[in-house]
């Protein structure tokens, strides 16, 4: 049977006149009907004018936000021409504005290069506003006209006589299309102080009727100065940002970049002053040279160990990377029309070797700069293999402390004048109940807390077992211990001084991180067990492998004698290949102050910073899996993932 869905004959083809199509569909055009959909009209107006910049005839523009929510942006540039435009029969500013596919950007001779080419830009402009107004001032007159959801309503008027030129257009965002009603100043701010860094010389004004704000950005540094900015709450690894500029094949390729401490990178790209921020070829090229850059280099030098299969990957080379990339080209090819993101081809090619070639130099004219470059990139390289490998360490540090008991002592020792303020799991009672609660010995067990610090982890089995020693290399973290335990012994947990088979139960909580071959202390262990006794360990691991390296860096910057970064299965290896059966886990999530945390004197005021930055930075995948709140006065807390572990010594 059949019903009005069924039917599909000539009566079902719809023909789309003049602007029906944008209104019909206009996130096909703008990419959405949201907020960044309505600022993108405002940016389609604000790129025509930058054009106007591009090809050198015009030194200000103006943008002012009205009360009634329309939006006006006005220049100094030619103005749009105004003559009959011999095709159509109309003036040509009202084709621009009417007709899809038409302006000035296809020929070449108006715009050797510009940001609006697809013929669009204006078209849904008037498309989807309310209303709007044009006014030009060329050639000695001013004309004006108005339009209404794209339909003419008065026609292109000559106003008179003026000495000035440029384009005015004011338009009011229909309603009725977009869910939003208003642009967001700091939004429209963002984007023209971008642009008056990546245009020297122009003055960029934004005008808020309705908060009676008024800004003003223009800058003679270009995009050295946008780096700058963009690091104006980072510290800077190298003083100034390494900058490169080439024409190359008609291309003009303009790069700076600077790296931080922070975490994550920052890379702002512009083909022809339009952002794209979802890449393209040009940030491919870019992403290649640096990395087989820095790679090579750290070869050639002998800073890699290639027996370890060391290698750096590019977001080792990225990461604390600021760079700003600008590109002008003519007619660039874009994914779509919202120009997110570049798919010329060529592009890739003609940025990395600009880059390769100039970067190589700026790390061979500067042999610190490139020891601090090339040196991050190691670091990080390193500590993504230590993160996912136990009892591998990340050895570049520029001044690095050798393990030794010395250096245990004295830092250990230092910490025990403030050891329970220190960290919420020192002293907490729900995680000392967790390893206590796992104990399966006799009454009458003789226990070793082995690297006991101040014994609050030996104490929390008082009442469970008949006799309680503890071991430490620290004589002041003896003393305290020796408050809480029957018995403290000065030793060496790799060389622990007791028979073997001496102990019912050894207990440790939160040291093996710290200790290179771990391997060596748990076979100690083992050792002084007697058949059948049980061992009970306290670790904090990460809680996935996403988050692994990011907590591996925050670890190893807050304490530089951090050796390891367990995952759960490398820890449980570790007591199987020691010989440890029936193991079994539990867990206890623990929230600690990390402002606290790092208030030590092991954690230097620069790491202390660095730390903060990888948290308030922290990539969205370690987010998703690993809890911490950022405060709004800036303070951190972190979740920690304690994990304790049981096992047996076989009988």
């Amino acid at each position: 049977m059949s019903t009005p869905n069924d039917q599909y004959d000539v009566s079902s083809i719809r023909v789309l006149s003049g602007l029906e199509a944008i209104r019909l569909r206009p996130a096909m055009y703008i990419g959405s009907t949201d907020a960044d959909g309505l600022h993108h009209l405002l940016f389609e107006v604000v790129s025509n004018a930058v054009d106007e910049a591009l090809a050198g005839h015009c030194t200000r523009i103006d943008v002012t936000l009205h009360e009634d929510g329309s939006c006006e942006v006005s220049d100094d540039g030619r103005g749009i021409p105004t003559e009959i435009h011999s095709d159509t029969g109309r003036p040509a500013a009202e084709v621009v504005l009417t007709a899809m596919h038409a302006g000035g950007k296809f020929t070449g001779g108006a715009y050797a290069v510009s940001g609006g080419l697809h013929g669009v830009g204006l078209n849904c402009v008037n498309a989807l506003s309310d209303w709007l107004t044009v006014e030009i001032q060329r050639g000695g007159r001013r004309w004006t006209q108005r339009y209404e959801r794209g339909e003419i309503r008065t026609e292109l008027t000559d106003a008179g006589e003026t000495a000035e030129r440029g384009t005015r257009l004011r338009f009011r965002p229909d309603p009725t299309i977009f869910s939003v009603d208003a642009v967001d100043r700091e939004v429209v701010a963002r984007r023209l102080r971008e642009l008056a860094f990546l245009h020297p010389g122009i003055r960029i004004q934004i005008s808020d009727r309705r908060a009676g704000v008024d800004e003003t950005y223009e800058y003679k540094d270009g995009i050295l100065g946008f780096v700058a900015w963009l690091n104006r709450a980072r510290t800077a690894l190298h003083p100034a940002p390494i900058h490169l500029l080439e024409e190359i094949d008609g291309a003009r390729v303009e790069l700076a970049m600077q790296w931080t401490t922070a975490y994550n990178e920052d890379i702002a790209s512009y083909v022809n002053s339009i952002p794209t921020p979802q890449g393209g070829t040009h940030i491919e090229g870019l992403k290649l040279a640096l990395t087989r850059t820095v790679h090579r280099f750290a070869v050639e030098r002998e800073l890699l160990n290639e027996d370890l299969g060391e290698e750096i990957a590019g977001y080792d080379v990225r990461e604390g990377l600021t760079t700003v990339l600008s590109v002008q080209m003519p007619d660039p090819e874009f994914a779509s029309q919202t120009k997110s993101k570049l798919s010329t081809p060529e592009m890739t090619g003609i940025v990395e070797a600009m880059v390769t070639r100039g970067f190589r130099a700026a790390l061979e004219a500067d042999a610190d700069r490139a020891a601090i470059i090339v040196g991050k990139a190691i670091e990080a390289s390193r500590a993504r293999l230590a993160a996912r490998r136990a009892s591998e360490r990340a050895q570049y540090v520029s001044v690095d402390q050798v393990a030794s008991k010395e250096v245990y002592k004295k830092q250990f020792g230092i910490r025990s004048k403030n050891w329970h303020a220190s960290a919420q799991w020192i002293a907490n009672d729900e995680l000392l109940a967790q390893h206590a609660s796992m104990c399966e010995v006799s009454p009458d067990a003789r226990v070793l807390d082995a690297c006991c610090g101040s014994g609050v982890v030996g104490n929390a089995f008082k009442g469970r077992v008949k006799h309680i020693t503890g071991l430490d290399i620290t004589p002041e973290m003896a003393a305290l211990a020796s408050t809480r335990l029957d018995e403290v012994v000065l030793g060496d947990v790799y060389d622990i001084p007791f028979e073997d088979e001496t102990f019912d139960l050894v207990v440790n909580r939160e040291v093996l991180h710290l200790l290179p071959r771990p391997e060596k202390p748990v076979g100690e262990i083992m050792r002084v067990l007697k058949p059948g006794a049980q061992f009970i360990v306290g670790q904090i691991l990460p809680f996935s492998p996403i988050d692994s390296p990011w907590m591996f860096r925050i670890f190893k910057k807050k304490q530089p004698l951090v050796f390891n970064m367990f995952q759960e299965e490398d820890f449980r290896e570790l007591l199987e290949k020691a010989g440890f059966q029936n193991i079994t886990m539990t867990e206890h999530l623990l929230w600690e102050s990390i402002d606290v945390w790092i208030d030590t004197h092991e954690t230097t005021s620069l790491h202390r910073h660095e730390i903060r930055e990888m948290f308030y930075n922290a990539p969205a995948e370690v987010r998703e899996v690993h809890p911490f709140k950022v405060h709004p006065d800036g303070r951190i807390d972190d979740c920690w993932r304690w994990c304790i572990f049981s096992g047996y010594k076989p009988e």
